[in-house]
């Protein structure tokens, strides 16, 4: 059973993937002729899945779909989504998802368990919010934050 604080970290760690993530979309090729609903897609085509549509869609995620909300996530992807969880995709699926999604979720609840530990964090006033596109999603000018230490006898 994990902590409220595990849980809460995972459900801001979605959110910001749903918001912002890593890639804002991938190709697969079709190896055979499959059907999409009503699309027949013929062998060796290759698709282009735009997870950044998805994830930005008021049909899964809501009228507040633009809104850091990362309660959305309390009861899981699949109630999030309204069980569509192909909707929300920021690491690929199924046999193909990047062998990195564990790792960098996994290192990211390490890195803000070891700073929220002493610090409490703001956002500087001089940030300002540019994601770019370069490979992956980036801030275009940095994160910029204050650390304020937190007062505690160790």
């Amino acid at each position: 059973m994990t902590s409220w604080f595990g849980d809460s970290m995972s459900m801001i760690i979605n959110e910001s993937l749903r918001l912002y993530p890593p890639v804002l979309s991938f190709e697969r090729r079709a190896e055979r002729e499959v059907r999409l609903g009503k699309l027949i897609v013929p062998a060796n085509v290759e698709l282009q899945i735009p997870n950044l549509a998805f994830h930005h869609d008021a049909q899964y995620w809501g009228q507040d779909v633009d809104l850091f909300k990362p309660e959305r996530f309390s009861e899981g992807v699949a109630k999030a989504t309204k069980d569509n969880i192909v909707a929300f995709l920021p690491f690929g699926m199924g046999p193909r998802t990047c062998v990195g999604f564990n790792f960098a979720t996994i290192e990211v609840k390490i890195a803000l368990s070891m700073i929220l530990q002493r610090y409490s964090i703001t956002l500087s006033p001089t940030y300002v919010h540019s994601p770019f596109h370069f490979l992956t999603v980036r801030p275009q000018h940095g994160v910029k934050v204050i650390l304020h230490r937190l007062n505690r006898k160790e």
